[in-house]
């Protein structure tokens, strides 16, 4: 059986949904992050060197990273659910939106948070009106204009298909669904987003998603 290292808050819920799509049976190994730092626990080092959440083990094997989990799980229990098939334009969709979500979409949406929390880290009294105005300086000249272009892409390519490969949902919108809750918990989805709205409310709405939540526990992207 497959055992998800689960770390609340995190990629990891991707993981569980997927699963709870494909109707394959797993175990949530849970992990709670520091409350203080966010961090993962040191523990996760015990299953994978870089102590990151997702991983999974699975017949003696150890699979890390979003895009790896899902492609193994696509491969060994996905019996060709989930995936366009091969050679078609889809899939070559499909493979794009399975890597930008994470090489692409993901760093300026870290850097948002980081800077977000900078101001409010142990930073000495003097030094807090200067953290501050650095942080949001560097928020509304940089990352806030890279994310907001994201945003817009991902608007326009709703505008082509329902779903980011195409016609059909398949786990490339699980995958693009993380970067896509992060953007609208940081930023808020005003009309100029009816597309992206749409699509997190149907993919909110699928039984696999509600069952995966009530697996994984509270999810505070969704706030």
């Amino acid at each position: 059986m497959i055992k998800v290292h689960h770390l609340n808050n995190s990629r990891s819920q991707r993981v569980l949904w997927l699963l709870e799509e494909l109707d394959v049976a797993y175990e949530v190994i849970r992990y709670e992050r520091d409350p203080v730092t966010m961090l993962a626990p040191k523990s996760l080092r015990a299953v994978h060197p870089l102590g990151k959440s997702p991983v999974i083990t699975d017949d003696g094997r150890t699979i890390a990273e979003s895009g790896a989990i899902i492609d193994y799980v696509i491969e060994y229990h996905g019996h060709g659910r989930l995936a366009p098939a091969p050679g078609t334009p889809e899939r070559l969709r499909y493979t794009y939106w399975l890597h930008y979500a994470e090489g692409s979409a993901m760093p300026p949406l870290l850097l948002k948070l980081v800077f977000q929390r900078l101001p409010k880290g142990r930073v000495p009294a003097p030094l807090r009106p200067l953290v501050r105005m650095v942080a949001q300086r560097a928020q509304t000249s940089f990352i806030d204009p890279q994310v907001i272009m994201h945003m817009n892409y991902w608007e326009d390519e709703l505008g082509k298909s329902p779903w980011f490969a195409g016609a059909e949902f398949s786990a490339a919108d699980i995958q693009m669904s993380f970067p896509a809750e992060a953007a609208a918990s940081r930023f808020g989805l005003d009309a100029r987003y009816p597309r992206l709205r749409s699509y997190l409310d149907r993919i909110h709405a699928r039984p696999a998603y509600q069952r995966a939540l009530a697996r994984g526990g509270p999810y505070e992207l969704l706030r």
